[in-house]
C-alpha cells in the first residue's frame, strides 16, 4: 500500500487537509510549509518529482454575519455586497453564512468550517465575544470587520467611530447647540461604544453637561431596533449612533410633534440609506470600500503564512453636511 496524505501529515506534524491544500495549490498554507510538503511527497514517491504542482488558486473566504444584523436593505447587506465584490476583484471567492443567537450560545461550528470549505473567515458585524474567541481558535485565519475585541487573536478593521462621532458633535456645538443627547445602546457593540466616546469627548472638551436621561437606548439585547422613551425635557439635538436608527427616530420625533431640524437637530453615522424624498441627513460617511480592501489584504497576508502581531486598523471617513441640523 502506498504513502497516503495522512502518512505525509504524520511525518510533518500537520493535518491531511494541510497536505491536500499544499499539493493542490490552494492557499491557506505558508510557502515554507508548502515546499516542505512537496519535498516530502517527492521523497516518499507520493508524487513524481517531474510532476508539476498546481499554482495557488483563489482563496475560499467564509463571510459570517450575525443574523440579527442582516436583512434586505440594511447597512450590513450593503457592506456584504461590497466585500464580496472586493474578494471577486482580488480573484477570491466569498461564501456567506448567517450565525444565529442559538448557534453562538451553544458554540455550534459554522457549516463552512465543519465541511472544511474555506481557507479563512471574515466576521462582518459583531458576534458574541465568547463565540468570536472560539472561532479565532480554529485552524483558519479570522479577520474582524467593523468591530474589535481587544483580547482576541485576530486582525480587526474598523471605521473611525470616535473621530466620526466627535466631528458630528462639534458640528452641533458650532451651530449653537449645548444640550445634546445620544441615541444608542452604549454597550451593544464596540462601534456604538466608540461613537459614544467620541460624543462625550467633545462635550467634555467644551465643558458641556450630559444629561443621563438623554442617553437613549435604541435596541434590545437581540439587536431589534425599538423606539426609545423620550425625555420629559428634550435636548435641542441628538447624535445617533447610525443612520439605520436615525431614520425611524426622526419619524418618531415628528409623530410626537417635534419638527426636525427646527425643534431637534439630528446627526448620525454611516451615510447609508438616504432615502429619496426623506430629510437629507447630516452624517459621517464611512469608507467601507477601503475597509473591505484592507480586510481582504489581511486575509491574504495570514493565508500566506505571515506571522506578525495582530493589528487593529482604523479607517477614516468624512462628514457629510445636509439639512437635518439647524442653528439653535
Amino acid at each position: 500500500m502506498g504513502v497516503t496524505m495522512r502518512d505525509l501529515g504524520k511525518r510533518l506534524g500537520v493535518s491531511a487537509v494541510t497536505i491536500s491544500k499544499a499539493l493542490s495549490g490552494k492557499s491557506g498554507v505558508s510557502e515554507e510549509m508548502r515546499q516542505r510538503i512537496i519535498a516530502m511527497a517527492e521523497e516518499t514517491g507520493y508524487i513524481n518529482p517531474k510532476q508539476p504542482v498546481p499554482a495557488k488558486t483563489g482563496l475560499d473566504v467564509g463571510i459570517l454575519v450575525p443574523d440579527a444584523f442582516f436583512s434586505n436593505d440594511t447597512f450590513y447587506a450593503m457592506f456584504y455586497k461590497q466585500l464580496l465584490q472586493t474578494l471577486t476583484e482580488a480573484g477570491h471567492f466569498g461564501i456567506l453564512e448567517l450565525i444565529g443567537e442559538d448557534m453562538q450560545r451553544t458554540m455550534q461550528l459554522p457549516n463552512l468550517l465543519r465541511s472544511d470549505k474555506v481557507d479563512a473567515l471574515i466576521l462582518l458585524g459583531q458576534p458574541q465575544e465568547a463565540y468570536a474567541g472560539w472561532l479565532a481558535g480554529q485552524a483558519v485565519p479570522v479577520v474582524a470587520l467593523d468591530f474589535h475585541y481587544p483580547n482576541l487573536p485576530m486582525d480587526a478593521v474598523v471605521g473611525d467611530s470616535v473621530s466620526g462621532a466627535a466631528e458630528m458633535t462639534r458640528h452641533l456645538i458650532a451651530r449653537g447647540h449645548r444640550d445634546i443627547g445620544f441615541l444608542g445602546n452604549v454597550k451593544a457593540t464596540s462601534s456604538i461604544m466608540e461613537r459614544y466616546l467620541g460624543f462625550t469627548s467633545e462635550m467634555l472638551r467644551h465643558d458641556l453637561p450630559i444629561r443621563p436621561e438623554c442617553i437613549l437606548p435604541d435596541r434590545n439585547e437581540a439587536n431589534v431596533i425599538l423606539p426609545p422613551d423620550l425625555p420629559e425635557r428634550m435636548p435641542t439635538a441628538f447624535v445617533c449612533n447610525c443612520d439605520v436608527v436615525a431614520r425611524p427616530f426622526i419619524d418618531q420625533l415628528q409623530r410626537s410633534g417635534y419638527r426636525v431640524p427646527e425643534d431637534v437637530s439630528i446627526v448620525s453615522y454611516d451615510d447609508f440609506n438616504n432615502v429619496p424624498g426623506s430629510l437629507p441627513l447630516t452624517t459621517f460617511r464611512v469608507d467601507t470600500d477601503a475597509m473591505c480592501r484592507i480586510a481582504v489584504g489581511c486575509v491574504e497576508d495570514r493565508c500566506r503564512g505571515e506571522n506578525k502581531p495582530f493589528s487593529r486598523i482604523v479607517v477614516g471617513g468624512e462628514g457629510v453636511y445636509r439639512d437635518s441640523v439647524s442653528p439653535l
